[in-house]
């Protein structure tokens, strides 16, 4: 599948198509819509260590890093904490594939959480940052630092439980931890940093009166303008359905370029953005009411797509009559797209 890597000279991001072997990863560059024959580099897994999550970089939170026994790091970029998880249970286990018992460890502890369904996160942390109904921001004092507008973990367990987000103190803490993945949260002095290098999603925030969280400044960008906030609310305050990479031919140039796309509903939007780019900010978008989406069939390039494609091409045509030609990586992942669409438009 489709993943951002972080270059080695020039340290800028660019979508690579991964394809994971038994001892090696390997990407290739896409070219004119369609993978280049020879991959264009190669990770070797023996000896290599992995590390999930990987929090060295603030606003790319879903990061897998991988550092060769020759101390080569890379940084792979997933869509969502459900691909991050997959990626690296399956990377993992080919780092380990000699010793089955590690493998089998490793599916249980995937197997043990599910995520809890239909959840905003966008709509949980607008409701958290409410001036009235919101959780409470107080200075606090660590270690003989001072911090403005925090809260503590057992402050934001207490109020998500409170707001009926969570039943138990554990989902509260579980669902917190997603927050600070996704970049909403952060943490705040010595005591709640040290808890983030758990690799156990439940054990990444604490549920604690002197652990210390703020919003990230990500959010508070967000929201500095009205516009800003208006565009949210409007666009991307929808429960989001389905995310992952996907290739779109371009409007003017007729090139084809991978995306981030993200559907919502409710309102019903999909929004695309440029995984190159260090903003989570959309680099497009439209309403779905009134649109048509349908498979094209791969016997020739159809009219309108440019490029030597690889196929498994899908069309939209919203109500105002923009044609938008997508690819996705497989048949299969272009059904579970259009079957996703459908229902909103």
């Amino acid at each position: 599948g489709f993943l951002p890597l972080q270059g080695h000279i020039v340290h800028n991001w660019k979508a690579r198509w991964f394809v994971l072997l038994q001892d090696k990863l390997l990407y290739y560059k896409l070219e004119g819509g369609k993978k280049e024959p020879s991959p264009k580099g190669r990770i070797l897994l023996d000896g290599c260590t992995i590390t999930c999550p990987c929090l060295e970089y603030e606003n790319r939170p879903l990061l897998i890093k991988l550092k060769t026994k020759t101390n080569t790091d890379y940084f792979l970029e997933c869509c969502s904490r459900e691909e991050r998880d997959s990626w690296a249970l399956d990377i993992t286990g080919a780092i380990h594939a000699g010793h089955p018992v590690q493998v089998q460890e490793l599916h249980r502890m995937k197997n043990s959480f599910k995520l809890l369904a239909n959840i905003s996160l966008h709509h949980i942390v607008d409701k958290m940052h409410d001036n009235s109904s919101g959780i409470k921001l107080t200075p606090n004092m660590e270690q003989g630092n001072r911090y403005k507008e925090t809260f503590t973990g057992s402050a934001a367990v207490d109020w998500l439980i409170s707001n009926s987000f969570a039943v138990s103190r554990f989902e509260a803490v579980t669902l917190a931890s997603m927050l600070m993945e996704e970049n909403f949260l952060k943490p705040v002095g010595a005591r709640s940093t040290e808890a983030t290098r758990y690799s156990d999603l439940s054990e990444q925030f604490l549920d604690d009166s002197t652990a210390l969280y703020m919003f990230a400044e990500s959010y508070k960008k967000k929201i500095s303008s009205k516009e800003d906030l208006q565009f949210n609310i409007s666009e991307l305050s929808g429960t989001i359905v389905k995310q992952g990479y996907l290739v779109k031919q371009g409007h003017k140039r007729k090139n084809w370029k991978v995306r981030r796309f993200v559907l919502r509903a409710d309102p019903a939007f999909l929004h695309y953005y440029d995984p190159s780019k260090e903003e989570n900010r959309p680099v497009g978008g439209f309403s779905l009411r009134g649109c048509l989406v349908s498979a094209l069939e791969d016997n020739g390039v159809p009219t309108g797509v440019k490029g030597n494609v690889q196929g498994n091409l899908f069309k939209i045509i919203t109500k105002n009559d923009i044609h938008y030609y997508i690819q996705a990586s497989c048949k299969a992942e272009r059904a579970q797209w259009i079957e996703a669409i459908k229902p909103l438009t």
